[in-house]
């Protein structure tokens, strides 16, 4: 797990357009950086649609917001236009970068084990360093939690 002071992870991800977004490319401003479990759910639409009706104090605060997940770039595409959410989705396919972060992890459901993302979110600051950290964040939650870290 990362803790507030821990230099953020550093990754190269496909947005929902293709486009490569780099964390080392945003120094110089703050991060929002969520991670969901899987596109269009009723969590993870919860989740963005609470992060996009708040994108105005992200704005406000100077800060990027980009939400992560393990969908291929063609669903993230559906996702991110169907909700209208005006922010960067990012694909990690092969779940490296939730690693990195320590959102990987075993998950149950209805009886099930598997793997996947545990949602979860971090300010990084404008120097890239991890100002804070909210594993197991609830979808509600969100967007609440980093307007508040934002101090906005």
């Amino acid at each position: 797990m990362i803790s507030p002071g821990d230099k953020a992870p550093n990754f190269t991800l496909p947005d929902q357009d293709g486009n490569k977004v780099k964390l080392t490319g945003l120094r110089g401003q703050k991060v929002v950086l969520y991670f969901y479990p899987k596109a269009d759910t009723p969590g993870c639409t919860t989740q963005a649609q609470g992060v996009r009706d708040r994108a105005a104090d992200y704005d406000a605060a100077g800060a990027v917001v980009l939400g992560v997940s393990r969908d291929p770039v063609e669903r993230i595409a559906k996702f991110a236009d169907k909700h209208s959410l005006g922010f960067p989705l990012l694909s990690d396919a092969d779940h490296a970068v939730a690693e990195a972060y320590g959102v990987w992890g075993e998950k149950k459901n209805y009886g099930r084990t598997y793997m996947g993302i545990i949602r979860s979110a971090f300010l990084v600051d404008e120097e890239g360093r991890v100002e804070q950290a909210w594993y197991k964040i609830s979808p509600a939650d969100t967007p609440t939690k980093l307007k508040a870290a934002l101090g906005v």
